[in-house]
């Protein structure tokens, strides 16, 4: 792989991660304790479970992503989608950021002569590049989840995280990051 592309690759997977760990969060901020742990109908997850999971899965995949099966043992990833009477939001929201710093931290680590090394998950042989995208993927399908959640429980009292509806013809310039909680 040439160097310049996997030092890309691996800048954007940094910026790609952060930006859905800060999207999250972002709804996160905007919405109460009820309505973090809210489960909509007997099929839905809340916010709080989903953020359970995200946390699980990067412990699971990004722990010695280099050295072992991205599945690891210890995992249980159906206790993932209970809440446990011990499961507070500021515990979740611990487990959230010590995974998060996880994941970036092993990303900023890897050179670009890692992205074609061999890894697996649950026995199946991956290249890193490959497991880093599908992790990345895996995390913006969940954000969004969240994004939805939180903005459908806010309804009319929602602020944009992004380009708030009528300022699509804004300047480019205007920072977005100014308009998040």
């Amino acid at each position: 792989m040439d160097e310049k592309i996997g030092a890309v690759y691996l800048d954007e997977a940094f910026r790609s991660l952060r930006g859905h760990k800060r999207l999250a969060e972002g709804a996160c901020a905007q919405i109460d304790d009820e309505q973090f742990f809210r489960i909509l109908d007997p099929e839905a997850n809340s916010v709080a479970i989903i953020v359970k999971h995200i946390a699980g899965n990067i412990r699971s995949r990004f722990t010695d992503l280099l050295t072992s099966d991205g599945e690891k043992p210890g995992r249980n990833r159906d206790r993932e989608f209970v809440i446990d009477a011990g499961n507070t939001r500021t515990e979740l929201m611990q487990r959230w950021e010590e995974s998060w710093k996880l994941a970036l931290d092993t990303v900023r680590s890897l050179k670009p002569e890692d992205l074609l090394r061999k890894v697996s998950t649950r026995g199946q042989p991956h290249s890193v590049l490959q497991a880093v995208h599908r992790a990345n993927a895996h995390y913006a399908y969940h954000v969004g989840q969240v994004v939805f959640l939180a903005k459908h429980l806010k309804s009319t009292e929602w602020k944009s995280l992004s380009i708030p509806r009528g300022q699509s013809n804004a300047p480019a310039e205007e920072d977005v990051e100014k308009r998040r909680p």
